[in-house]
């Protein structure tokens, strides 16, 4: 078995933290320890060798902008006031990746099905973990970097294979925070999207936005990073109904691994151990128990994404601990073919529906 992880912001950190994703989380956490950095992202949980321990062999790598604020921080590296900016900041994201592909032999950028299938044969049973290669798959999350529709044709050739046009609300949809319906932009992005067979990410659009995309788009889906909005009500959540939705295009959403996103009214200073591990494999078995299969859930941590070890659920500590889901599972009785498909498989089903 293996991990796919379906959502991790490893550009944001590195361009947003200086944090250099080969290190691994506790490295990083030694170097940051009394500085900022903890104080503002929480302590880090992802590196590429915590990654190779846990098995994570295929993660998607977002590229994430986000909307200036009325009011800016010291920490608006990656905020953006027009779609020049959001533009320009993408970029230096995706430039970021390259050198990372670059520059690492353990790490292979996942663009075509022949790539998964090389990245998937290190990770065979007689293989050592010395063998082992992470794939990566290049997620744009909020997709106001795309200048206009016709030119995510540019995006693509570059390596970009799955696009969640919302964050808040962009020039393409209503998102968190803001609600609202596709705009024509947005109904034309999709055109395009499915024209290159790409991967629509479902995650913070907007109840209306994620309906209409759901009945008007004709390709694959998932929703990298959501939960569902019966164990914490936000919008930023999916409704029973978006579930099965989701599953009736056999769609698969990535549960995130949040805990102000699995338990209601939870704070960062009623600390981790208010929110036990068996929250978790809760959150997974809803999806499986209203879709009546295991085929609609996986794993979309955001670990590192704004939040730290201190708000991920008691006894996790770092992405290597995502094998621990397939152990809470198996103690449930779900099936080795079921575990399988939540730890990794889903998402493999649905990019090898996407790649050439």
């Amino acid at each position: 078995m293996i991990v796919v992880d379906a959502h991790e912001d490893i550009a944001y950190n590195a361009l947003s933290y200086a944090r250099d994703y080969r290190l691994n989380a506790w490295e990083k956490r030694r170097i940051e320890r009394g500085t900022e950095v903890t104080q503002q992202a929480g302590e880090a949980t992802i590196g590429l060798p915590d990654s190779i321990l846990g098995r994570v062999a295929i993660v998607f790598g977002t590229i994430f902008v986000a909307p200036a604020k009325k009011q800016p921080t010291p920490w608006d590296r990656l905020t953006y006031k027009d779609a020049k900016e959001a533009n320009k900041l993408g970029l230096e994201q995706l430039d970021y990746y390259q050198r990372l592909f670059d520059e690492t032999d353990t790490l292979r950028h996942i663009k075509t099905q022949a790539d998964m299938d090389a990245v998937l044969a290190t990770w065979e049973p007689d293989k050592q973990i010395t063998d082992h290669r992470q794939g990566m798959v290049l997620l744009m999350e909020n997709a106001d970097p795309i200048l206009e529709p016709k030119q995510f044709d540019e995006w693509y050739e570059r390596g970009i294979r799955v696009v969640g046009p919302a964050w808040s609300g962009t020039r393409y949809c209503g998102g968190t925070g803001q609600p609202g319906p596709l705009t024509d932009l947005g109904r034309e992005l999709l055109e395009v999207m499915a024209s290159f067979n790409a991967l629509l990410d479902l995650s913070h659009m907007a109840e209306l936005s994620f309906l209409e995309a759901v009945d008007r788009y004709p390709g694959q889906i998932i929703a990298s990073h959501s939960n569902p909005r019966s164990f914490v009500n936000s919008d930023r959540h999916l409704s029973d109904e978006m579930i099965r939705k989701l599953a009736e295009r056999d769609g698969v959403m990535g549960i995130v691994i949040y805990n102000r996103f699995l338990k209601e009214g939870w704070l960062k200073t009623d600390g981790k151990t208010a929110v036990p591990f068996s929250v978790l494999p809760d959150a997974i078995d809803y999806v499986c128990q209203l879709t009546g299969s295991a085929a609609h859930v996986g794993i979309g941590s955001d670990f590192d994404g704004g939040f730290g070890a201190e708000s991920i659920p008691d006894t996790m500590e770092t992405v290597t601990d995502l094998w621990q889901i397939g152990g809470a599972l198996r103690e449930r009785g779900y099936s080795e073919e079921d575990i399988a498909a939540v730890l990794g498989g889903n998402m493999l089903r649905k990019l090898r529906q996407i790649l050439s």
